[in-house]
């Protein structure tokens, strides 16, 4: 289509109808937009900065030739998409305020890394996985009590496609492989969640940032109350209302869940290092006796004990799946699985991180969840109409049948947005 001038200058004219006619030729000039447009706009999206003219007239062949995946595979290849939209696009996870202007540490790096891979996403919730910085950068070794490696890892400039390194958490940070929980057994994890509290909070912004549900919209005042710890309060303010009415919603699900955590910590001064810049996660290994509980499990567990005594009382690091019944059941429980979870058993328990990790992984949530991400992320919205919300289904079939290779929703993404105008 040609450029054509729009005059607003006839008298006939009016100010808002000018508006509607540039706005139906900006719609009509995407709508027609040719292959080299489209190019251009599958790599912006997915990488952020324009492509060369050899990328552009790369991806503009495999566009002529039908072939609109091959193009996205293409702008995948661009270091922006390591180093910039893969990493801020998982930096809100990593901190409470789910900000994107924090460094990069070892919460974003294993999320990059298992992206780049195109290995099984999921992973990300259970795996004895970890992504460090290439040796050959001569930056700091991984350490367990700052985050200088990765740090000086995003100063560098380095490629993150290049430079990242599969290993084993356990590896490293000292923890038994069977301990080991993915991203939320990582250290910057722990220092966001781990640290004071009661552990509650892993377990809350698991599901708040990989199944896209936060505590109220799981609330569920029908299920058994008789894992609740002690340090909730059945009436408060005077009112056991209140807690049959809203607090038992969320904590006789959350609570059994989160006992998966009961061996972690992180330990910090706060006095000397409020923000745990220089904290470390402590996992109680078998033959540990906490001073506070006289068994493996942290004092943390054990906190306002005397809130109500009666309350449950924290023995080991046994979880138990409360939500596989009731309304909760709309997560999909084992929707990716064969049958029982590794690990668990009959009863939808287990014990430790690694196994519950798998349970919330194999949710159809988890992989709505990520689809709707990526799908916000590179279309720059959220679903607005029956076309998007078939797309997303569709996506999340592709996601599950692919093996659950998140670069490929990225991919699905920007082509089925490639026709849309920038908001």
């Amino acid at each position: 289509m040609k450029d054509e001038k729009i005059s607003c200058k006839h008298p006939t004219k009016t100010l808002p109808s000018c508006i509607v006619l540039a706005a139906t030729m900006l719609i009509a000039s995407a709508s027609f937009a040719g292959d080299r447009e489209r190019a251009k706009r599958i790599h912006d999206r997915i990488a952020g900065v324009p492509p060369t003219e050899s990328v552009l007239n790369d991806m503009e062949a495999e566009l002529a030739a039908n072939d609109a995946m091959a193009a996205a595979e293409i702008a995948l290849e661009n270091d922006a998409f390591y180093n910039v939209t893969l990493k801020n696009f998982a930096a809100p996870w990593t901190n409470e305020a789910q900000s994107i202007f924090v460094p990069l540490n070892d919460y974003t790096a294993t999320v990059i890394g298992l992206v780049r891979d195109e290995e099984d996403f999921r992973k990300v919730l259970y795996d004895d996985v970890l992504y460090v910085g290439s040796s050959s950068l001569g930056i700091s070794d991984y350490s367990n009590s700052d985050n200088d490696h990765y740090e000086e890892l995003e100063a560098s400039g380095e490629s993150l496609k290049d430079n990242l390194t599969r290993v084993t958490q356990s590896s490293r940070n000292g923890i038994p492989s069977d301990a080991t929980a993915g991203i939320m057994t990582s250290r910057a994890a722990a220092q966001a969640y781990f640290s004071a509290g009661t552990n509650r909070a892993m377990f809350r912004f698991t599901m708040l940032h990989h199944l896209c549900n936060d505590m109220e919209q799981v609330n569920d005042t029908t299920r058994p109350p008789d894992r609740i710890r002690q340090d909730v309060s059945r009436s408060p303010g005077g009112d056991s209302r209140i807690f049959l009415n809203n607090c038992v919603g969320c904590h006789s699900g959350m609570d059994p869940m989160a006992q998966a955590f009961a061996y972690f910590d992180f330990e910090y001064d706060a006095d000397a290092d409020p923000d745990g810049e220089f904290g470390q996660l402590v996992y109680n290994t078998i033959g540990t006796e906490d001073p506070e509980t006289g068994t493996r499990v942290q004092g943390k567990y054990h906190i306002n004990s005397t809130t109500f005594e009666h309350g449950y009382v924290t023995q080991d690091d046994r979880w138990d799946n409360y939500w596989r019944s009731g309304q909760n059941r709309f997560l999909e429980w084992n929707w990716a699985g064969d049958g029982t979870i590794p690990g668990s058993d009959e009863q939808h328990g287990g014990y430790g991180p690694k196994t519950m990790g798998r349970e919330l992984a194999n949710t159809k949530a988890f992989a709505q969840c990520q689809v709707k991400k990526v799908f916000r992320n590179v279309c720059l919205r959220d679903p607005v109409d029956s076309d998007d919300r078939d797309q997303i289904d569709d996506m999340v079939d592709s996601f599950r049948t692919s093996n659950f290779n998140l670069k490929q929703v990225f991919a699905e993404s920007a082509v089925y947005c490639m026709e849309a105008v920038t908001p």
